[in-house]
């Protein structure tokens, strides 16, 4: 009798535990566009999440670009730029990317993903400060030693689909050790599309010093009440996968009947 009664707890726990279950409606869109990734997304409400393949959510990969949401964070609170309109002067070496090529703003940065405007406000943070906030905010996984302006790009910072959601929970419910005027101006920027239905605030993130390249695109989404966490990776086969980041995820939101 024992041992039915513990058979019927665990099944009832492993049903009840939604990073154990393959959502099929979001694995079906992965399939159809031939990717190979995953995508959690999470309710901050209720802690009701959904998950395709739950084993590469919980792999560490590199941030990328992703971590500019906890980066604009880190430069807020230490002064290393004074707001969102604050310049970021050129310095005039013409780069790949032509929106890069001119003077930026904080927020302008965000948007363009401007690499040398956040190596510049790198080298105002330091690196014991780094050492400091990714430790207080259990963002992944920083490996020693590490370069100052490199880090986030080169891989030696980590951090799977399922860290990103549990980081956004933090971000949305305003625990993580930064102050007021961070947390409203990362907000302001870091906005990507707004209905009369839904906001979805969001960025993305490419790894291209690994082999597969890896896509990101996390965050979160008001729509009806609540808020949806959320984070998503693909391997990228070549450019024309960038677009399917922010695409794919908006199609998983869909599915789920979080946005229309």
């Amino acid at each position: 009798m024992l041992k039915t009664c513990l058979a019927v707890l665990l099944l009832a726990v492993s049903a009840a535990d939604p990073a154990h279950s393959e959502d099929q409606a979001l694995a079906k869109l992965f399939a159809e566009q031939g990717l190979e990734g995953c995508v959690v997304i999470s309710s901050v409400r209720t802690g009701r999440t959904f998950v395709h393949n739950d084993a590469r959510a919980n792999r560490r990969l590199p941030a990328a670009s992703t971590f500019k949401i906890l980066n604009t964070l880190i430069a807020l609170q230490e002064r290393a730029i004074a707001g969102k309109d604050d310049t970021l002067h050129w310095d005039g070496q013409i780069r790949d990317v032509p929106d890069w090529n001119r003077d930026q703003t904080l927020a302008s940065a965000f948007k363009v993903s401007c690499v040398w405007c956040y190596q510049d406000l790198a080298r105002r943070v330091g690196a014991d400060a780094y050492r400091r906030y990714l430790r207080q905010t259990e963002y992944g996984e920083l490996r020693e030693s590490f370069g100052l302006t490199e880090f986030w790009l080169d891989g030696s910072l980590r951090i799977s689909a399922a860290e990103q959601v549990e980081f956004l929970r933090k971000l949305v419910r305003r625990s993580l050790p930064f102050d007021g005027f961070a947390y409203d101006t990362l907000r302001e920027i870091m906005l990507a599309e707004q209905t009369p239905d839904y906001a979805l605030w969001a960025k993305t993130g490419w790894a291209a010093r690994v082999d597969p390249q890896v896509g990101w695109y996390v965050g979160y989404v008001e729509s009806r009440g609540e808020v949806w966490l959320f984070a998503l990776n693909i391997d990228l086969r070549g450019k024309d996968d960038l677009a399917l980041r922010p695409k794919l995820a908006r199609a998983a939101l869909a599915a789920k009947g979080i946005i229309d």
